[in-house]
């Protein structure tokens, strides 16, 4: 009897776990075979692989498709190759294709998960309009004398490890701390110093939010696996999301939960509950006309906190791998290295040796060493949709069903020799504006684009440039 029992089990979780696992076949679509039960997660979690390596081999695996499909647990998922298809997707099409798809589950139980940067629906577009006036040009002038600052603080700490006889300095170390220090100032208004005390609790929060551990893993894989029967367990763990929850609350009670003046992030967020509820078109809920309706989000303490906890973890993550990576190819490109260094102080002199923001618009190579910098390794390796609707791409007869994913190598695209000749050479030359038509419009996307690109890409530009000035 036992063995027949395991045997029934066996057959169950087999056919439920390959029930979906012909789609892309009958589709006639191309793709990666898939493992039952797990689909094609399994394999790159096992062989260690970060999300942004795996679509890399998948990108390149098959350079002569246009799309190639794939499963993540049950649920196919498309990889897109093809510059206009991508187009279609991030701009055209967009509204097919609003929701990022980085939740398990439609329904959010997690605090820390309601951040603009995960939301979907009605939650991410009543909170984009609000939160895109605090990543603007006037906003970010304003916090540009805290660059200054902490910039030279960061060269405080060089010229001491220099004279102490230091003969190496993790880079990548020392820029997470620096922007760590930044990221406490303009988002929560405290002098966090990691740049002198690597043990500080901000400095331990951000290196915990970028580790993956076994608990991670395992729960990762099992709400991709089966998201419902999984529904209770958080993707955050217990010492990423009470310290989180527990920072805000205290720093909104030192303020009687109102703005302060301090025109950081928090007092920002402090000002919106202000002006109460938001309120604007539905992008999920319509009338029997066809128009939107009308609906209304409250910001409460818990909205608060996550768009905070996003504006630190991204900031400082994205800032602090984008500095280190463009810092290294200067170390091994001298000549570049000898333009950028030329540049600054030919435009420092124009403006009395004072860094401001005006001279930093006036830094042309030094922007074009950046991008080159981020076509190779651009802030976040690829992007997720998630159709809202079914949609047929023009011209393939591919359809896409309401809810199947959508993924985009950025990374992959942006070394692919198809789009850039000999993309594995660091040449800025690349991004002077005559050469810009020479470029095939979205196959270049560090920060995404259309209504989901990334809100803080100046706010990355105007750190790193006060960096490196």
């Amino acid at each position: 009897m036992f063995i027949i029992l395991c045997a029934v089990i066996f057959v169950v979780l087999y056919f439920y776990g390959t029930r979906n696992h012909d789609y892309w076949k009958k589709k006639g679509v191309i793709y990666e075979e898939p493992i039952p039960l797990f689909g094609s997660n399994l394999k790159f979690a096992l062989e260690g692989c970060s999300f942004t390596e795996r679509f890399i081999n998948f990108h390149h695996r098959y350079p002569k498709e246009k799309y190639v499909g794939y499963f993540q647990g049950n649920d196919p998922m498309l990889l897109l190759r093809d510059p206009e298809m991508i187009k279609l997707v991030l701009v055209t099409d967009s509204r097919h294709f609003h929701h990022r798809g980085l939740r398990p589950h439609a329904e959010i139980t997690e605090p820390l998960m309601k951040n603009l940067f995960i939301a979907d629906g009605d939650l991410w577009k009543l909170s984009r309009v609000k939160m895109t006036p605090a990543f603007t040009t006037n906003k970010l002038k304003a916090m540009f004398p805290t660059i200054v600052v902490q910039a030279e603080k960061l060269i405080g700490v060089v010229d001491d490890s220099i004279e102490r006889g230091c003969r190496e300095i993790d880079v990548r170390e020392l820029m997470a701390r620096y922007t760590t220090d930044f990221i406490g100032v303009c988002g929560f208004g405290i002098n966090v110093d990691s740049l002198q005390e690597d043990a500080n609790e901000f400095r331990k929060l951000g290196k915990r939010i970028f580790t993956r551990k076994l608990r991670d893993i395992i729960i990762g894989v099992l709400k991709v696996t089966s998201p419902t029967l999984f529904k209770q367990l958080h993707i955050m763990a217990p010492d990423i999301t009470i310290p989180t929850v527990s920072l805000v609350k205290s720093i909104m009670k030192q303020r009687n939960y109102v703005p302060s003046g301090r025109n950081d992030f928090v007092d920002f967020m402090l000002e919106v509950r202000q002006k109460g509820d938001i309120i604007g078109e539905s992008v999920e809920e319509f009338n029997e006309d066809g128009t939107p309706k009308i609906v209304r989000l409250e910001v409460d303490d818990e909205l608060i906190t996550a768009q905070v906890f996003a504006f630190f973890a991204a900031g400082f993550e994205t800032s602090s791998s984008t500095s280190s990576f463009l810092l290294h190819l200067l170390a091994y490109h001298p000549e570049e290295q000898a333009k950028c260094q030329k540049e600054v102080d030919d435009v420092l002199q124009k403006y009395d040796g004072k860094l401001c923001y005006d001279a930093v618009k006036d830094m042309k190579y030094l922007e074009m060493a950046f991008k080159e910098s981020m076509r190779i390794f651009p802030p976040i390796g690829f992007i997720t949709r998630k159709c809202t609707k079914n949609y047929t791409f023009p011209g393939t007869g591919l359809t896409l069903e309401k809810g199947t994913g959508v993924f985009i190598s950025t990374q992959a695209l942006q070394n692919d020799e198809q789009y850039f000749k000999s993309p594995e050479e660091f040449m800025p030359e690349r991004f002077r504006p005559e050469n810009s038509p020479t470029i095939e419009k979205f196959s270049f996307l560090p920060f995404g684009d259309g209504p989901r690109a990334c809100i803080g890409n100046l706010f990355l530009i105007i750190l790193l440039f006060g960096l490196f000035t």
